[in-house]
């Protein structure tokens, strides 16, 4: 067959009649070797070729398999029906093996695990829902001899709704805390904006390089973040850093106390108090509201004796609280800050400078 375009000439050359084997395009005297791929798209003698991904019904299975029973040969029924000569050899070997010639449905890959073993999987995860996916399919090997992938034994536990998930951070609490905190929260439930805007939020944090990333999942369904067994009780972190002090209310914010050492009943009313507190209280007047939690230097008599001399009004709070005061959301806003800044401190006092540019950067 020949091929004229541009000038150029192009000569397919055929070894045998089952396939084009290779080919060689004549331009200018030199000879350039083809693709076998690139072969494919020219058929030879006007043959058409269907596409072998298209399924054949029986009744045209049946009349390749009646043209080879014949004693046709299966390139002749090939180029006769326009079907690849290797799909006529699978199925002329297939009818000879079983004589069946019907399209076998494949359901898929089959399934790894039996029920019994994805209910091991269930169990053993709320058992122990910090167990990884590594742990829960060593577990399976050793107890079934049963191998599978972390892949699996996500899936596994997706069908019954068992998804990793951070566990929710809270601090433990007693009937007579939850009492109070119930009481506080319907006494200020009605509370309007512009009382509100009369109170002050403070509290400290602690920054260090070490942040806690807090990598460890557990097994929970949606839906169930706040049951106890999803929950960590945790109210005290460690590592070295700066403690900070801050201070909002509704439209402003007191400046960022940084400090090295921990916070006592002298240093909260020296600095925190006559540095910070005492001028938004002279600013707002008597309807200014102090709100601290109930730490140790928070409730020092001398603390008590400053608030007095000033006239600051303290607002009630109940214990073990920290999650009802709305600046711990602008603390895990700082810290996402610090955590993403390029280059991430080194050096605490680079850390330092990170925490008073950020607070300053806040919104």
């Amino acid at each position: 067959m020949q091929i004229t375009g541009n000038h150029q000439m192009a000569r397919i050359v055929r070894h045998n009649d089952e396939s084009v084997r290779e080919g060689y395009i004549r331009n200018g005297g030199k000879e350039v070797k083809l693709f076998t791929s690139a072969l494919k798209a020219f058929q030879c003698n006007n043959r058409i070729v269907m596409a072998q991904r298209k399924h054949l019904d029986d009744f045209l299975r049946g009349r390749i398999i009646g043209r080879l029973e014949c004693g046709r040969t299966q390139l002749e029924v090939s180029e006769e029906l326009g079907i690849a000569q290797s799909f006529i050899f699978r199925l002329w070997k297939r009818f000879q093996d079983d004589g069946n010639v019907s399209r076998c449905y494949s359901t898929g890959r089959p399934r790894v695990t039996t029920p019994n073993e994805d209910r091991y999987l269930a169990v053993t995860a709320k058992r122990n829902r910090r167990s990884t996916a590594s742990d829960l399919s060593r577990q399976l090997s050793s107890a079934t001899g049963m191998t599978v992938s972390r892949q699996t034994v996500y899936r596994r536990l997706g069908h019954i709704g068992l998804y990793a998930r951070r566990p929710l951070r809270c601090v433990p609490l007693t009937a007579t805390h939850c009492r109070m905190r119930l009481a506080w929260s319907r006494e200020h439930a009605l509370w309007t904006p512009q009382q509100w805007s009369c109170v002050m939020f403070s509290d400290e944090s602690r920054f260090s390089l070490q942040s806690d990333s807090r990598r460890t999942f557990i097994w929970r369904a949606s839906g169930t973040r706040y049951h106890q067994e999803n929950t960590i009780e945790r109210h005290r972190y460690g590592d070295a850093g700066w403690l900070v002090w801050g201070g909002i209310i509704l439209g402003s914010r007191t400046d960022l106390h940084v400090q090295s050492v921990t916070m006592t009943g002298h240093i909260y009313r020296d600095v925190i108090l006559e540095q910070h507190v005492r001028l938004f209280r002279g600013a707002m007047g008597a309807e200014f509201l102090f709100m601290d939690d109930n730490a140790r230097p928070h409730r020092a008599n001398i603390v008590d004796e400053c608030l007095q001399s000033e006239d600051i009004t303290r607002m009630d709070w109940p214990a073990y609280s920290p999650d009802l005061n709305p600046i711990e959301q602008v603390w895990d806003m700082l810290d996402r800050r610090i955590a993403a800044r390029q280059p991430p401190p080194t050096c605490l006092p680079e850390l330092r400078r990170a925490l008073l540019d950020e607070w300053c950067n806040i919104p």
